[in-house]
C-alpha cells in the first residue's frame, strides 16, 4: 500500500501534454490587491470539523468589520452553503464555463459573507485539470473586488487541487483535532507543503478538545515531529471545544457562532477571530458552568 509521500509523488510527476508549461505544483498565482488577506483552512484528513471552523471563523470576522468572501474549494465534498442553510444555483465549477462570470456564482451567506459554492459528487473531481484551474485561477481574480479577507476552504488531503490553493494563499490555518491519526495526517500536509515553499506561514488550530491542556499538548506533539523531520515549527493558534451547540447547530444548517453565540465553541472561534485580526494570542475560553454539565452528562 503507498504511504501519503509515494501518493504525493506520483500526482507530482503525473503531468499530461497540456501541463507542459506549468510542471510544478504551487507556481499558480491567486493576484488580489494588496492590502486584501488571503487564507487557506485545510486539514489532513476529512472529519475534523474543517468548514464548520471556515464557515464560522467567515462570520466572526464579518461581525468583527472585514469584509469577508469565503470560497468552498473542495471539489467533490463540498458543503459550505449546507452550514449556511442556503440552496445555490451555481458554484466554483461553473467558472469553467466561458460565459460564466464571478458575479454570476456569488452568493450572500449569514451575516452578509459572501461565498461561493463547491459542488459536490464524484463527477466533480473530473476534469478539474491544470489548464482548468488556470481558468478558475483568471476568473477569482477579481474576489478582491468584493472582499478584504478571503477565505478559501480546501479539500482534505494531498491532492493537486488541495496543494495548489494552500501554496498560492499568504496564510494557511491547519486544523487537526487531538487524535494520533489526525496529527499524523497534519504532519503529512505539513511535509508536503515545504517540499514546494520555504514560506513558513502555517499556523495550527485544535478542533474538539474537552480542555485547554489537550489543545496545546496536541500542538506540542506535532510541533516535536516537525522540527525533528522538517527543521521547523509551526505556530499554534488557538483551539475551539468539543460543544453539543456545533452539532445542533450543523442539524439545523446554520452557523454555530449566530445560533449559540455564547457557547464555549463560538467564544473559541470569537477568540482566534481576534487573533488573527491583531496578532495576539488567543484568551483563554472557560467552559463554565456549560462545560460541566456537558462532561457529567457525557455529552
Amino acid at each position: 500500500m503507498e504511504d501519503q509521500a509515494s501518493i504525493l509523488r506520483t500526482l507530482v510527476e503525473e503531468r499530461s501534454e497540456e501541463d507542459a508549461e506549468h510542471k510544478t505544483i504551487g507556481e499558480l498565482d491567486f493576484a488580489v490587491a494588496e492590502d486584501t488577506r488571503v487564507i487557506a483552512i485545510t486539514s489532513g484528513k476529512g472529519g475534523v470539523g474543517k468548514t464548520n471552523i471556515a464557515v464560522n471563523l467567515s462570520v466572526a470576522l464579518q461581525m468583527a468589520g472585514r469584509h469577508v468572501m469565503l470560497i468552498d474549494a473542495d471539489i467533490g465534498m463540498a458543503n459550505v452553503n449546507v452550514l449556511m442553510g442556503k440552496v445555490t444555483n451555481r458554484s466554483l465549477i461553473d467558472l469553467l464555463d466561458e460565459g460564466v462570470e464571478l458575479e454570476d456564482v456569488v452568493e450572500e451567506g449569514a451575516q452578509g459573507v459572501k461565498y461561493i459554492s463547491g459542488v459536490a459528487g464524484i463527477e466533480a473531481t473530473l476534469g478539474v485539470n491544470r489548464s482548468a484551474q488556470r481558468r478558475l485561477h483568471r476568473k477569482l481574480d477579481r474576489c478582491s473586488e468584493l472582499a478584504d479577507t478571503i477565505i478559501i476552504d480546501t479539500g482534505a488531503g494531498l491532492s493537486r487541487n488541495v496543494m495548489e490553493f494552500v501554496l498560492a494563499a499568504e496564510e494557511v490555518l491547519l486544523i487537526t483535532t487531538p487524535e494520533p491519526t489526525a496529527l499524523a495526517d497534519a504532519y503529512a500536509v505539513v511535509k508536503a507543503y515545504t517540499q514546494y515553499t520555504n514560506k513558513r506561514n502555517i499556523r495550527l488550530i485544535v478542533n474538539r478538545i474537552g480542555e485547554e491542556e489537550e489543545g496545546i499538548d496536541a500542538g506540542e506533539k506535532l510541533n516535536r515531529t516537525t522540527e525533528k523531520f522538517l527543521d521547523m515549527r509551526i505556530s499554534y493558534l488557538g483551539y475551539v471545544y468539543e460543544d453539543r451547540a456545533v452539532r445542533d447547530a450543523v442539524r439545523n444548517q446554520e452557523p454555530f457562532i449566530l445560533s449559540d453565540p455564547e457557547s464555549p465553541a463560538a467564544l473559541c472561534i470569537k477568540e482566534i477571530a481576534k487573533s488573527i485580526l491583531t496578532g495576539a494570542e488567543m484568551t483563554s475560553v472557560s467552559r463554565g458552568w456549560r462545560g460541566f454539565l456537558e462532561r457529567l452528562f457525557g455529552y
